[in-house]
């Protein structure tokens, strides 16, 4: 189930939703690399950062894409190193499950609700990036088939995502400048949507 060995034109096929997010990912991250940190274009990587990041003091004043934009924001490799991976492996077999529509609603969806709880519960001065409340989503949706459909998921892979969520989110409150309440709405969120996105899927 996370055991990802397709070639690669085999996985843009099978799993093109992930594919894109992944893409944009990864492309918006290179340009940081090439704006920002290789010294090209200092100022467009400073006003690029500006726009994408999650401001609640910019939200609030108007500049509501940055409840989303900020999912697809990375800005230092250890940072899109870990969430392109755990994107690699976790999103393809949701999305397999859903379907692509369903799929990016949920992923976009539980990484949309957890801006919208930092906006509200975190102070004015608050900001924040990167897919980790999207990829919480998809823990707490694993999480729901786990306990609800445990027929959709092998005995092993059930053993897998206890274990993956347990240590995700006990690292989320010991590891430095984690957005731990962005973790837990997109755990939640995922946890309680799951199942409208499993509505009239058939076992």
């Amino acid at each position: 189930m996370f055991i990802r060995n397709e070639p690669f034109k085999l996985f843009l096929k099978l799993y093109p939703v992930t594919s894109i997010i992944l893409a944009v990912d990864l492309l918006i991250y290179f340009m940081f690399v090439v704006s920002g940190t290789w010294g090209l274009a200092p100022e467009f990587a400073f006003r690029a950062f500006e726009f994408a990041a999650g401001s609640n003091e910019a939200i609030l004043n108007g500049a509501w894409w940055q409840l989303i934009t900020p999912i697809f924001l990375h800005i230092n490799f250890s940072h899109i190193l870990f969430n392109a991976f755990s994107i690699l492996i976790f999103a393809p077999a949701l999305e397999a499950m859903l379907g692509k529509t369903r799929f990016v609603t949920a992923f976009l969806g539980t990484g949309i609700i957890a801006n919208i709880a930092a906006l509200f519960l975190e102070p004015a001065g608050f900001r924040h990036y990167g897919a980790s409340g999207a990829l919480f989503g998809l823990l707490g949706i694993y999480i729901f088939l786990v306990i609800f459909r445990r027929d959709t998921i092998s005995r092993q892979d059930q053993t897998i995502i206890f274990v993956i969520v347990l240590i995700s989110l006990i690292s989320s409150f010991i590891s430095a400048d984690v957005d731990v309440l962005g973790h837990l709405i997109g755990f939640l969120s995922g946890l309680v949507l799951a199942p409208l996105f499993f509505l009239n899927k058939t076992r």
